[in-house]
């Protein structure tokens, strides 16, 4: 594993370990916020190990298209992409709900969190 990837996979458990805190604390906003950040982190480190070049962007399905056109299979559902490219903006501003019609609720996190573990788990195959 490249040092560059290491250190994006090292980002991405602590956002996802953060995430897990925040939910038990019943801060599920900055727990969103911390699921998105894993998702994109992991999804970053895959890229780099792939070694396919990528601009700034923190959208999930975007990162998720690259990997697919480099070859990489990531198990994640469109759905589950837009569900996350939701949280992006609205979790880290103060503009309404993290999601379009509803406040963040511990269901939402625990199904996000569930989603971004699977996506490390594929993540992880691929870089075997």
């Amino acid at each position: 594993m490249r040092d560059e990837t290491r250190k994006w996979v090292e980002y991405a458990n602590e956002n996802l370990y953060s995430a897990k805190i925040l939910l038990e604390s019943k801060l599920f906003n900055p727990c969103l916020q911390n699921v998105q950040q894993a998702i994109e982190k992991i999804l970053k480190a895959m890229l780099v190990e792939s070694d396919v070049k990528f601009l700034k962007t923190h959208s999930i399905t975007e990162l998720v298209g690259l990997l697919a056109k480099a070859g990489v299979s990531i198990s994640i559902t469109p759905d589950s992409c837009e569900l996350l490219d939701s949280i992006y903006l609205p979790s880290k501003y103060p503009f309404g709900g993290v999601l379009p019609d509803f406040e963040p609720d511990e269901d939402t996190c625990r199904g996000c969190i569930a989603i971004v573990e699977q996506v490390f788990e594929s993540v992880e195959k691929n870089m075997l």
